[in-house]
């Protein structure tokens, strides 16, 4: 009789995902006609200003001369916003309303969006993810959470990939823990529109305090726009002063409750597992004043957290399930992958034949290896999956190709005149503290119409990959004072259509700004960086000076560019060489992996570990 109801049970399971697949097939084929409709402005997409004359009726000409009336020139081959569109509906008398298609390209935003009855949704564990400075004991943390010893297997104690694991609280509650390797994975996921998190633990060890990476991860935990618990680690250590914590975050505005803030800071310590229940209750606590509820009784969506490929058993991805049940032989899409699931395993590599909402697990059997922060949706049509897949990757290209369009200050005035740029994201980096505050507080006396600026990160020392993620992420600028980036920043920046402006004088960087709103822009000098060299050993001669021994890391360095010196990535001189050679022969530049010692006009204070950055200065309008 039990058997008989397991089949039942299982044919109108499959009774439903078939009804289920073919309303997607059907909606795929609908299509719905774009223009007038009983006064109405029906659309479904963005059109040229050519396109949406001849939908109204009208002459391309009359939408044109309204946008100059308003002091924006365009042609009718230029894109319309929807606010822009919509603007036009009412201008020439009727209203508008936009339908959502679903297509091949947006299928997995539109059914991973849909919103359940609230009678379906069941409380699903709360999804966290531990972030703070390298060595502060985030790995030691969930692991005296989980009773697992991760971190004694890793090298140097170091998280070497994402991993997600599941615990349980003496009350039975689950909390589900994303273990990254770094912020910037983070923030990466989030750009891909992958907000997987619900809560961040931002943890800082007691003795330390406030590091570098900690201000990365209280930026990036802001962004995200998540509650924020604060661990204070290490409090058995001697020289810990969490006192001296709480006083430091305060200039991060992460302020805690006993000062009339919103931010729990929970005092303990990972390693003698002090702390950890309430630390745990805390996080309860914020997710039943929250509400994170799924519907489990739908077809599995979620995210891939991390994914690679094993030679034995091909792609491996570890996902976490956002919505529905995912089950062993589900067909799914993952971005621009598919496959049917041949195995799934937990966090302690034990099968499991199905994945609730919130649960992380890892899976088999799809045909390539998807991206982090790919978004997955079960379908089980093998071939509607493919051709999903197919049109899914196609549309990654596609926005590979439009991030290589760079946020720069020439297109400022272009999205402010679009209507499309209401905030100017800026990242700050200078050489000291001083000149972080004077940036700061002359930068926020800036006045763009229509436009608020907005400082989303402002430190000491170089420019990093780091800056560069949150850059991308918030659309932002990166502005260095006295500081520079290394070659591998400035490949990101250019992979990532991210714009760096150096400068060294402060008014400069505000008439810029303003005069990029105004669309005025002088001509501009650029540079361009011609090669780096490592200075390695130094030898003293009472004639010439000091000598640096040097090695091309990059590029190369000609013997007549410009040079400046880099300490830490920061600028402590700039000027020309005054002698080039190898070994003991004068030469003309010296190529990448080469080998030789320099001589610097009017500067003798070179030490090692300098970097030594040859460029030249070019004009472009």
């Amino acid at each position: 009789m039990a058997k008989q109801n397991v089949n039942k049970k299982q044919n109108i399971a499959k009774q439903k995902a078939k009804q289920h697949t073919n309303q997607i097939k059907q909606q795929l084929k609908e299509e719905v006609a774009t223009g007038l409709v009983d006064g109405v402005f029906v659309f479904t997409e963005a059109l040229s200003v050519g396109d949406f004359a001849t939908k109204i009726g009208k002459n391309a000409a009359d939408i044109l001369k309204f946008f100059f009336s308003q002091g924006t020139i365009m042609n009718q081959n230029m894109i319309l916003s929807e606010e822009q569109m919509g603007e036009l509906a009412i201008e020439f008398g009727f209203d508008f309303k936009k339908e959502e298609v679903l297509t091949k390209e947006n299928i997995l935003d539109q059914l991973t969006q849909v919103e359940d009855k609230p009678e379906d949704l069941k409380e699903r564990p709360p999804i966290v993810t531990i972030m703070g400075h390298v060595d502060h004991g985030k790995t030691t943390l969930l692991d005296s959470m989980r009773n697992a010893d991760v971190a004694a297997g890793e090298a140097g104690g170091i998280t070497q990939a994402i991993g997600a694991y599941q615990v349980t609280h003496s009350s039975g509650k689950k909390i589900t823990f994303i273990d990254t390797p770094g912020h910037e994975a983070f923030t990466e996921m989030r750009s891909r529109g992958a907000n997987a998190t619900d809560i961040v633990i931002l943890i800082v060890a007691a003795d330390d305090g406030v590091m570098p990476q900690t201000e990365e991860a209280i930026d990036h935990a802001k962004m995200a726009g998540v509650p924020i618990v604060v661990f204070v680690n290490k409090i058995d250590k001697p020289g810990a002063d969490p006192e001296k914590v709480k006083s430091e975050l305060m200039r991060y505005n992460l302020v805690a409750e006993e000062f009339g803030g919103d931010i729990p800071f929970i005092e303990g310590s990972a390693k003698q597992k002090i702390g950890l229940d309430k630390l745990q209750e805390t996080l309860l606590l914020i997710a039943e004043i929250n509400e994170y509820k799924a519907n489990p009784n739908k077809f599995a969506s979620g995210v891939v957290l991390e994914a690679h490929l094993d030679k034995a058993k091909g792609p491996v991805a570890s996902v976490l399930i956002q919505q529905g049940t995912l089950e062993i032989k589900d067909t799914v899409i993952a971005g621009g992958t598919f496959g049917s699931i041949k195995n799934m395993e937990n966090e302690h590599n034990k099968k499991v034949l199905k994945a609730e909402p919130s649960k992380p697990v890892v899976i088999y059997g799809l045909n390539e290896v998807p991206n982090a922060g790919d978004k997955i949706l079960v379908m089980n049509d093998e071939k509607m999956a493919r051709q999903i897949a197919e049109a899914q990757a196609e549309k990654q290209k596609q926005a590979e190709r439009q991030s290589k369009q760079i946020f720069s200050l020439d297109s400022i005035k272009k999205y402010i005149d679009e209507g499309e740029l209401k905030n100017i994201n800026i990242i700050v980096k200078a050489d000291t503290q001083g000149s972080v505050e004077a940036l700061k507080g002359s930068l926020s006396k800036i006045d763009i119409a229509g436009v608020k600026l907005s400082i989303i990160r402002a430190s000491v020392g170089a420019i990093t990959n780091s800056d560069i993620t949150l850059a991308g992420a918030g659309s932002a600028i990166v502005y260095g004072f006295n500081v520079r980036p290394d070659a591998s920043v400035r490949k990101k920046a250019e992979e990532d259509g991210v714009e760096i402006r150096l400068h060294n004088i402060i008014y400069k960087v505000i008439e810029e700004l303003e005069a990029a709103a105004k669309g005025m822009l002088d001509p501009e000098v650029v540079e361009v960086i011609l090669g780096q060299a490592e200075i390695r050993n130094l030898f003293r001669h009472t004639a010439i000076g000091v000598i640096g021994g040097f090695h091309v890391t990059d590029g190369l360095i000609p013997r007549n560019a410009k040079i400046r010196v880099l300490r830490d990535g920061v600028v402590v001189y700039t000027g020309e060489i005054s002698s080039l050679k190898h070994l003991k022969d004068d030469i003309k530049e010296a190529k990448i992996d080469s080998e030789g010692g320099l001589t610097i006009k009017n500067f003798n204070d070179i030490k090692e570990g300098d970097i030594i950055e040859a460029y030249k200065e070019e004009t472009k309008k």
